[in-house]
């Protein structure tokens, strides 16, 4: 069986002069570029500010990191992010109880057979069970001959 060499470091981008590698001399270069093409064009003082806006974005975009990944790729998960809906809605591509969303809680109770009120808790009762959840049984709540509060702290 042959022996092959696994790469180990292989989001190490290569370096060509000193600590810059390609992609920092290629944003650089390109905001130089712009540099050159707005000295031909605009006069000097509208030169010097879009010069110190030009080096600045190219500096940021070239050599700096959030979270390990560079920048430009974090402004595109912006934009990502920004482009998705805000509320992601899970239907269960279930069409026994039709498409239509409902309302309230009635209506998903009489949609589902399954979640009709039999022998349900009521609210206050719902409560009461989480403090004593939340408590991790310090409140032992209202002594009810149904449920025996010492199986519940076990």
């Amino acid at each position: 069986m042959q022996q092959f060499t696994i790469p180990q470091f292989i989001d190490v981008e290569d370096k060509i002069i000193g600590p810059i590698t390609v992609r920092q001399f290629i944003i650089m270069l390109s905001g130089f570029l712009l540099i050159a093409i707005s000295y031909k064009l605009f006069d000097f003082s509208l030169f010097v500010t879009v010069t110190v806006i030009i080096f600045g974005l190219s500096a940021v975009f070239s050599f700096a990191k959030i979270n390990g990944r560079p920048f430009h790729l974090f402004i595109l998960n912006i934009i990502q992010t920004l482009k998705r809906p805000k509320i992601r809605v899970w239907t269960n591509g279930n069409k026994q109880y039709g498409d239509s969303y409902a309302v309230n809680e009635k209506e998903i109770i009489k949609k589902v057979p399954a979640l009709e009120e039999k022998n349900q808790p009521s609210l206050s009762r719902l409560t009461e069970l989480s403090l004593i959840v939340d408590t991790k049984g310090e409140y032992g709540g209202e002594k009810d001959k149904d449920i025996n509060l010492t199986a519940i702290n076990k």
